[in-house]
């Protein structure tokens, strides 16, 4: 027998091959029908979870938008607290908002901090 690939072994490797890429074909498919039923089922919900920040190990700031408001919040692992809210209509957040925001970076990446990472 001569060493090497039959063409048996040869249409068995591509047969496995084409499988391979039409289950992976399938799966994807699947994937974005899934993906646009979840969107369509979310178009309608008035609460919408817009953007998250993780700023430590359990916690988060999240902007949360509440029918036409937007609400900023502040999530730990016991607590949820309001930090502002404003109108969908306003394209930048409250100046106070900026400079607390800002103050907490901060304050976060200062030298030597024991929260800085």
């Amino acid at each position: 027998m001569a060493p090497g690939f039959g063409s048996a072994d040869l249409f068995r490797m591509f047969g496995s091959f084409a499988l391979v890429l039409a289950l992976m074909a399938a799966l994807l498919w699947a994937l974005r029908r899934l993906q646009a039923r979840m969107n369509s089922q979310n178009a309608g919900r008035r609460l919408q979870i817009l953007e998250s920040v993780s700023v430590g190990p359990r916690q988060k700031i999240a902007l949360v938008r509440v029918g036409e408001h937007e609400v900023m919040v502040g999530i730990t692992a016991s607590q949820i607290s309001a930090l502002a809210q404003w109108s969908e209509g306003v394209a930048q957040p409250p100046s106070s908002l900026q400079n607390e925001l800002s103050e907490l970076s901060a304050s976060l990446s200062a030298p030597g901090d024991a929260h800085a990472a």
